[in-house]
């Protein structure tokens, strides 16, 4: 009899070791469609009209974007359940940026784009001397 108890206290265990394993399958299916589904993501025409001067600064917020969600998810991975925190709290806005940096520089290359140079820094103006001190006159009468 006490081989059935001990049986059914562990299948429990083994069910829900199962039931994690394949929660764990289906979410590196996840990231794996994450790559390829990018027009899932994204509309693939909000670029088509920009201009250049407005791609460079969306393409430069995009990339900023995706470094920060990038180390976030980095970060959570240090936790004790980092790999799960990190796929469902950031990869789906990752794949989003991602994928929208990828139709901004489709978008670049299109329209033949270049980086402006960074403005030069104006140059300094000259320090004035500093006005001679007003000191009191002491009356002498």
């Amino acid at each position: 009899m006490s081989v059935r108890l001990r049986l059914r206290q562990r299948l429990p265990h083994a069910a829900i070791a199962a039931a994690l394993f394949l929660v764990g399958c289906g979410l590196s299916g996840c990231a794996q469609m994450g790559e390829t589904m990018s027009s899932a993501f994204a509309d693939p025409a909000k670029y088509d009209l920009y201009e250049c001067k407005q791609l460079e600064p969306e393409r430069k917020a995009l990339t900023n974007r995706a470094a920060e969600l990038q180390g976030l998810m980095a970060k959570a991975d240090t936790g004790v359940a980092g790999p799960v925190v990190a796929e469902l709290a950031y990869r789906n806005d990752y794949i989003s940026t991602r994928a929208r940096l990828k139709l901004a520089e489709e978008a670049w290359r299109r329209n033949k784009c270049h980086e402006t140079p960074p403005a030069a820094p104006a140059p300094a103006a000259p320090i004035p001397p500093p006005a001679p001190a007003k000191g009191k006159h002491s009356s002498s009468r």
